[in-house]
């Protein structure tokens, strides 16, 4: 374990102190070589650690029932490590510049481990909602780290390869997460979906330490306190309003005070950043243009699939009736297919650039999407199967060269800003758009009944046969009506929710046309790991 203690001082790389975060650094880079093992490592974190963004989700009802606890307060296991991840992920960057990064990646293992087990061995909902808000600490510094690890270790002409290898942790953990957690649940209990990280966790620590390689550090940056109150402040208020704003209301004081204490921290984050000599997040990355419409399609893809990741389970199990570890198994072909087509995306990258990646992998990710819209109470498996497989299919071609593209396209200091930046982006714009999407579908369901309700009168000159004949039947005969046109009515607002989002996500075809197009460059210059 003597990587974990301080690195020596030969490995450090200080800046002057007029050396500003996010400039040219005078560290001649060279990539490192023999990659692929610790690579493996960075995706095994990755995988753990994403993981539990989706799994937690098919477990609310057993905790629910469990504890006693009301649906309300269950959702805080989830809501608040959202809110802590968001909070985190800004000073991410700052830890592996300052501590090493070799050091932060291992440690938040370690950590996530270790509130991985005191989430299982919770006894109340309180303490797990603590342990949760724990284990999202070192889940916010997790992702950020890895990527800025896997940019210095990995050759600029090979990163195409190697972030495909990653996108299996980036995107197909959330997509098997329903059906593993729904397996776990069925044979044996909730506490089963925490448990499930500790060997993940010990055996890559162990890895961790054993195969990664050390990396130069910046001892001497100081931390951006007021940078970080302002951005933290704005994401907690942010974050906070849209996972609240369906129960609060999205016009209450409440949600309103929110996004307008996020808006006002998020501008005096922009002055407060171009004013530092060293700021957390260097916000003259926005300058590269390929990255940021990297980042606007990241938002486009990231909106489509987290869209069909929580309301297609919600049909399957509240309208079809089918049980977790079913729901899940309907889920689980387009994460397979994911996992094929990302390595495979990887190596096309580099060969011919993202441009034409990223306009297939939109194309048919919106497509998908879209044919989701044409849903139905009765609609077949195979036909939910097809659609999210086409999804994922999309998803596995674009999500990765999208990304790739926009990242290779900052200098070598802009790295981890790059990286932080660009999580938080996949976090934010889910968020956003599945509470966008919510509310869409809250309305739509208040006027499907309306209209619903309308037709079908139970007395007077207007009255409804079919009513009729069900009140005859007395209370069985009306649930049974109610529980059809509730069926239906929620059916036909997800099916408008994705045709929105489907929408959405084709018209981000344009932004993928401007991607650049060709062979990567094939120049090393990632900064040398020692």
């Amino acid at each position: 374990m003597a990587d974990l203690e301080l690195e020596p001082r030969r490995n450090e790389t200080r800046r002057s102190p007029g050396h500003p975060a996010g400039t040219a650094d005078p560290f001649t880079p060279h990539p490192a070589k023999g990659w692929g093992l610790p690579l493996a490592v960075l995706i095994a974190g990755m995988f753990m650690s994403i993981l539990d963004t989706s799994i937690v989700n098919v477990a609310m009802t057993s905790i629910r029932k469990d504890f006693g606890a009301s649906t309300e307060s269950v959702q805080w296991i989830s809501t608040a490590y959202s809110l802590t991840e968001g909070v985190v992920v800004p000073a991410s960057a700052w830890l592996g510049a300052r501590f090493g990064l070799k050091r932060v990646y291992i440690w938040s293992l370690v950590l996530f481990t270790v509130a991985s087990a005191l989430c299982a061995l919770a006894g109340g909902l309180g303490s797990l909602i603590f342990f949760r808000i724990l284990q999202a600490i070192p889940g916010g510094v997790i992702p950020v780290t890895c990527q800025t690890i896997l940019y210095r270790i990995v050759p600029r002409n090979r990163l195409g390869a190697a972030m495909g290898m990653y996108g299996v942790g980036v995107v197909v953990a959330p997509a098997i997460g329903p059906t593993l957690g729904g397996y776990l649940i069925e044979h044996f209990d909730w506490r089963a979906i925490f448990y499930v990280n500790m060997p993940i966790g010990i055996l890559g620590t162990i890895a961790a330490v054993a195969v990664l390689s050390k990396f130069p550090t910046d001892r001497g940056r100081p931390f951006d306190l007021a940078g970080f109150a302002c951005i933290a402040g704005a994401l907690f208020a942010l974050l906070l309003a849209l996972e609240e704003g369906s129960s609060w209301g999205w016009t209450s004081y409440p949600v309103l005070i929110l996004f307008a204490v996020a808006v006002n921290l998020l501008a005096l984050f922009v002055v407060v950043e171009l004013q530092v000599d060293h700021p957390l997040l260097n916000l003259r990355v926005f300058r590269h243009w390929p990255f940021v419409n990297s980042l606007v399609l990241v938002a486009g893809m990231m909106i489509g699939l987290f869209a069909v990741m929580f309301y297609i389970p919600v049909f399957l199990q509240s309208v079809q009736g089918l049980s977790a570890l079913d729901a899940g198994l309907v889920l689980l072909p387009q994460g397979m297919v994911m996992a094929v087509l990302m390595p495979v995306a990887g190596q096309l990258y580099d060969r011919f650039g993202a441009r034409w990646l990223a306009v297939a992998g939109l194309t048919l990710t919106g497509t998908g999407i879209l044919m989701l819209s044409d849903i139905s109470v009765g609609v077949p498996r195979g036909e939910v199967v097809l659609g999210t497989v086409v999804m994922a299919a999309g998803l596995g071609l674009g999500m990765m060269p999208v990304m790739t593209g926009g990242l290779s396209a900052l200098p070598n200091a802009f790295t981890d800003v790059g990286s932080a930046i660009s999580t938080l982006t996949q976090r934010v714009s889910s968020a956003l758009g599945l509470a966008v999407l919510t509310a869409i579908v809250t309305a739509d369901r208040a006027q499907l009944w309306a209209d619903r309700s309308g037709l079908l009168a139970g007395s007077g000159a207007d009255i409804n046969p079919r009513v009729a004949q069900l009140q005859q039947q007395g209370d069985p005969g009306l649930i049974q009506l109610w529980q059809q046109l509730s069926n239906q009515v929620q059916t036909q607002a997800y099916g408008n929710a994705f045709a929105i989002a489907g929408t959405v996500t084709l018209a981000a075809v344009a932004f993928a046309f401007l991607l650049r197009s060709g062979r990567p460059a094939a120049g090393a210059d990632k900064p040398m790991a020692h």
